[in-house]
């Protein structure tokens, strides 16, 4: 039997895992981020503030494709990532 990484380049290997390591990063904080929203939400509720708020989420986007561009990154792609995370962050608001 063959391991996944049998015949796989030492340098491309410790790449992958430093990658996996990333996404795990990546797990962790975007859990955090739900945990927030969830707050938000009910610091929302509390205080008598609909959840939705439009001009706050295309301002969260705006600054997130900002973000992508100091970084070198695809602008259309982190504004997808970003409206999903509030899509996300919606359902998460309205908790149970």
């Amino acid at each position: 039997m063959t391991t996944p990484d049998e015949g796989v380049p030492a340098a491309l290997v410790a790449l992958r895992r430093e990658l996996e390591q990333l996404d795990g990063q990546l797990i962790r904080l975007l859990a955090e981020r739900e945990r927030l929203a969830r707050e938000i939400g009910a610091a929302k509720r509390a205080a008598g503030i609909p959840t939705l708020d439009p001009a706050r989420e295309a301002a969260v986007v705006r600054r997130a494709a900002a973000l992508a561009r100091e970084h070198g990154l695809d602008e259309e792609v982190v504004r997808a990532v970003f409206w999903k995370l509030i899509a996300s962050a919606r359902r998460a608001q309205h908790g149970p």
